[in-house]
């Protein structure tokens, strides 16, 4: 018994995996985020198995009915609407349910948007941070991005296009100017790469479809922390009685120190 994650194309039908189409074909149920756009690729390639619903809002409760029927030995496949399974997308709360009941889990190799965009882009490919979408408000958005504002890797984030002018002023209020590219449509007859700044960029919203990939260049020097705010904030924490765990974690939240550098900052003063 066991679950297998397949990737599916992001644009061209023709980027799934042989591989991909064998296990599709093979399996007794395929759970799918959405079975609608699903069954387009599937009659595409005269796939026809029963399919099952597994989206974000019921993924957990679809996953007590993927593990019976795994332990009662059937195959199942899992899919998303297009990339793969588990990344921001429906499939990595599966995953881990599969995982605790000690269901074997395979994930097939195949379409991802981040790594084609990042190619593209121009900018360093050495080392990069996936970000995935920015969530929350507004100030829970800036405080995501103050946490990696330092990195020196590029960051890779999803962007809706509706949501695209008033984050990338988001992302130019916390990391400032930064040269970046945007990706949309990858693999497709429209594929489009637009390059700029964070505070410069001109599009026409009302020809943008589908959801952008933003490469963002890294940190170009490192902002120095101010060691003696956090110190006497933990120290403060400290003699309040708040354990260790806790005040590592907020030194974290608020000024983004690694937890074990203020671990042992503490342990030092002991």
């Amino acid at each position: 018994m066991s679950l297998t994650l397949v990737p599916t194309p992001i644009g061209n039908l023709d980027d799934i995996t042989l591989r991909a189409l064998k296990v599709l074909k093979e399996a007794d149920v395929i759970a799918c985020e959405d079975t609608r756009h699903s069954l387009q690729l599937l009659n595409h390639y005269d796939v026809s198995k029963p399919l099952l619903s597994c989206y974000k809002e019921n993924e957990r409760a679809r996953a007590k009915e993927i593990i019976a029927m795994l332990k009662e030995g059937k195959k199942i496949a899992m899919v998303s609407d297009a990339g793969t399974p588990g990344i921001s997308d429906p499939g990595a709360a599966l995953v881990q349910e599969c995982l605790e009941n000690n269901i074997e889990v395979d994930c097939l190799p195949g379409a991802t948007a981040v790594i084609p965009a990042l190619v593209m882009s121009g900018l360093s490919t050495e080392k990069f941070y996936f970000f995935g979408f920015l969530a929350g408000t507004d100030k829970e958005k800036k405080n995501s991005l103050e946490k990696i504002k330092n990195l020196q890797s590029t960051l890779i984030f999803y962007i809706a296009p509706h949501k695209l002018m008033k984050e990338l002023d988001i992302l130019f209020q916390v990391l400032g100017e930064r040269k970046f590219v945007l990706v949309k449509e990858i693999s497709k007859i429209h594929q489009t790469r637009i390059t700029g700044t964070l505070s410069n960029l001109t599009v026409d919203l009302d020809n943008i479809k589908g959801e952008f990939v933003c490469i963002v260049e890294g940190a170009t020097s490192v902002v120095q922390l101010d060691d003696d705010a956090w110190k006497e904030e933990a120290e403060k924490l400290k003699k309040d009685g708040i354990s260790l765990k806790d005040i590592s974690q907020k030194m974290y939240d608020d000024f983004g120190v690694a937890k074990n550098l203020v671990k042992k900052h503490i342990l030092s003063i002991e």
